[in-house]
């Protein structure tokens, strides 16, 4: 019996011996692989197709983008105010999101209403229409976002930053306009969605207190649809950088504040390197803690925010560090950051900031395994980028064991101010 009287033992999240739950795999009767993870105290589920339908495969600027938003707009037997009235009935969250390389159709719901959604969600997947009064406001809609948002510094920023770094017809590199929202037609949607919807590739991830009949019910819906019938083709990019590695930008003469944006290549992770680096970019500037954060936010008072992170995209990917300061502060907050990175080079971190960080990496990744939605969105992560489950466990030996001359190496390979882009909007 516990003994309420003695206080519990105090213990450093590097002292937990975090585990994966395992996650179980099975494929559908048409070859759609199912990865499942049945956990959880309540009766709830998640069911998301991931499909190989990012921006990477379009032959058009927002034709994917474009294509995943209609999804819920309308089906040859449903409008789209009776699809969304029809999830909404049962408490249900319907949703989905265009990414680089992939785009995803995600439902949330109680357990017990899977037999009256999955159908629907199946009539999505094989009968949209995509039709042309919803496209027209889809279109007028984003026309005015992007209208307000490109008087943002940090928006602009954003958007730059990344054509710098990969090129404005790299996948990772190009944004839209106006003008690709006035040339989109219907027609494009609609091969899109037939090649890599209805007939292209995709995954399928589960989570939550699965029914005991959940294969079957997976199966009467999708396991019959023409999945997998395209090949898919291997589409290769060429990085085309900027050549020049310092932009000032004037997006707002009147502005009082500028974005800062610094970027550099970076390899992806499969690269030896990559666990160690989120320790070193943790201290760099990862966390509340940083020493970004430290010198230009409360010491200097520049920003109310800076941070440094690795993209995660699938093929290549950069090291970015971003941050909002005052327009008369941009060059020296360049100036602060570019200091942190000669000490890091030059000087090793000490044991305490070490432990500081590798306690706050672990209990991050305990928060991460809080629940079976997000034990599913990790394997998720593993399974889209070819990663097995030991890369969990040596990502946390490496946080656990990484030492600081490991780490001053790596400072002294990567945190070069000369190899990064360097870009001000204000």
């Amino acid at each position: 019996m516990l003994n309420r009287k003695q206080s519990p033992k105090i213990l450093d999240a590097v002292e937990f011996d975090l585990q994966l739950k395992p996650c179980t795999r099975f494929n559908l009767d048409n070859g759609v692989p199912v990865y499942a993870v049945d956990a959880g105290a309540e009766e709830l589920v998640m069911i998301e197709f991931v499909f190989f339908a990012g921006n990477w495969y379009e032959e058009k600027n927002i034709v994917a983008a474009t294509t995943n938003f209609m999804l819920k707009n309308g089906t040859k037997n449903k409008s789209a105010f009776q699809l969304n009235d029809h999830f909404e009935f049962y408490g249900a969250y319907l949703n989905r999101h265009c990414y680089s390389e992939t785009a995803t159709f995600t439902l949330h719901t109680l357990s017990k209403h899977l037999s009256v959604l999955l159908p629907v969600m199946a009539e999505i997947l094989t009968e949209s229409v995509f039709p042309e009064e919803e496209l027209a406001i889809y279109k007028q809609n984003q026309k005015q976002r992007l209208e307000v948002n490109l008087k943002k510094c940090d928006f602009v920023a954003n958007r730059l930053i990344d054509e710098y770094v990969f090129g404005f017809d790299h996948p990772y590199g190009k944004y839209s306009s106006a003008l690709d929202y006035d040339q989109l037609h219907k027609e494009e949607l609609v091969q899109f969605y037939q090649q890599y919807y209805t007939h292209g590739k995709c995954a399928l991830f589960i989570a939550g207190k699965l029914p005991s009949d959940i294969q079957e019910q997976l199966n009467k819906n999708f396991g019959a649809l023409p999945f997998h019938q395209n090949l898919m083709k291997e589409i290769e990019y060429k990085q085309e950088p900027a050549q020049t590695k310092k932009h000032n930008i004037i997006n707002d003469p009147n502005g009082v504040q500028g974005a800062v944006r610094l970027a550099r290549p970076f390899p992806d992770r499969h690269h030896e390197d990559y666990p160690r680096i989120h320790v070193l970019n943790n201290i760099f500037g990862g966390f509340f803690g940083s020493r970004l954060m430290s010198n230009i936010r409360e010491d200097k008072g520049y920003t109310y925010g800076i941070s440094s992170h690795i993209q995660n995209h699938v093929h290549d990917t950069a090291w970015l560090i971003s941050t909002e300061a005052g327009r008369d502060v941009c060059a020296a907050t360049i100036e602060e950051t570019y200091k942190e990175m000669h000490k890091l080079r030059n000087d090793l971190v000490d044991e305490e900031e070490l432990n500081l960080v590798r306690n706050y990496m672990i209990g991050g990744l305990l928060g991460d395994l809080d629940g079976p939605f997000q034990i599913i969105a990790r394997w998720k992560s593993y399974v889209l980028n070819n990663l097995t489950e030991d890369y969990f466990y040596n990502s946390i030996n490496t946080i656990k064991t990484v030492t600081a001359e490991e780490l001053q190496v790596l400072a002294k390979k990567y945190l070069n101010p000369e190899e990064f882009y360097e870009l001000v909007v204000v």
